[in-house]
């Protein structure tokens, strides 16, 4: 929920109203055609330019009603803030990604975008084994002061993004939903939490999400896997099928010029052939923690 106290808050330009920007961003979704990817390119050939500078007043004053109902429900239990690429608290990091997103709402400490991170991901149905080496490695890396990143997901997520809570560490959900959404269901209760005491962000637009079923929303779960990549400078995968959504964060972790690790127990499963691949493409087989922190602490020195 955005207050007059909050529109300056991480927008370099004193006339730029963060609940128009909202509205004008929405708007440019309200295209059919409208994709990441289009964007990203509508906003690359305007450098410096705000979603505003694109819609007309008319069609931000037909659709800022509905964008201040959504913002101001009172289902929505925590304020939702923008990032906007030209603005100096955009996460520079979004840059090596192949289509970086024009903007981004959070809620939460923007300050943990400034941390060393780490994402870990896995799959929504993970195994006891993979639960334990989750929590394991998230309190090993919150002792080493890394943020943890994830997704919010059932399963390897959750873990991650709860491990890293109890251990009193710092943790960063990117979904795949609108802010005031919340997927899976039994999430809730976590993505209050972290909205509040730690950082949560969405890239999904409210309004296109609701006009278009679950079909198309599936696509943004993608999406937010490459930003998810992007905002960390090393994705860890605890375990995942063949067809699982993680392997296009691996991908993208590497084409992003991320560190990839894919933990050992992953190679020694015979019903995936994954690992071996990504492995000759970059990707850091791990077998012991040292594996990991070492290749973290040469990479930053």
């Amino acid at each position: 929920m955005i207050t007059e106290t909050q529109v300056l808050n991480g927008i370099v330009k004193d006339s730029i109203s963060p609940l128009k920007e909202i509205a004008a961003y929405e708007s440019l979704w309200t295209n059919r055609k409208a994709s990441f990817k289009s964007l990203y390119e509508l906003f690359k050939s305007n450098p410096g330019s705000k979603p505003s500078d694109f819609v007309n007043s008319d069609k931000i004053s037909e659709i800022l009603p509905t964008i201040k109902n959504i913002l101001f429900d009172h289902n929505t239990k925590y304020p939702v803030n923008l990032l906007i690429k030209s603005t100096f608290d955009y996460p520079t990091r979004l840059g090596d990604a192949a289509e970086p997103v024009q903007v981004l709402y959070y809620s939460g400490n923007l300050n943990y975008l400034r941390t060393r991170s780490v994402a870990i991901v896995g799959s929504r149905k993970p195994s006891q084994e993979g639960l334990l080496r989750t929590s394991k490695l998230v309190k090993l890396l919150v002792e080493d002061d890394f943020t943890i990143v994830s997704g919010l997901a059932a399963g390897i997520d959750s873990m991650a993004h709860n491990s890293a809570i109890l251990a009193k560490g710092r943790t960063i959900a990117v979904i795949g939903t609108p802010m005031n959404q919340v997927y899976p269901k039994e999430n809730e209760k976590l993505q209050n939490y972290i909205a509040h005491r730690h950082l949560l962000i969405s890239q999904v637009p409210f309004y296109r999400y609701t006009q278009q079923g679950i079909r198309g929303n599936r696509l943004f779960f993608p999406e937010r896997n490459k930003t998810m990549s992007a905002l960390s400078e090393a994705t860890i995968i605890i375990e995942a099928s063949e067809t699982s959504g993680t392997l296009i964060q691996a991908k993208a972790a590497l084409q992003q010029g991320r560190k990839l690790f894919i933990l050992e127990s992953c190679f020694l499963n015979p019903n995936i052939t994954w690992p071996m691949k990504f492995e000759k493409l970059g990707a850091i087989r791990v077998k012991e923690y040292s594996d990991i922190i070492k290749v973290l602490n040469i990479s930053n020195e």
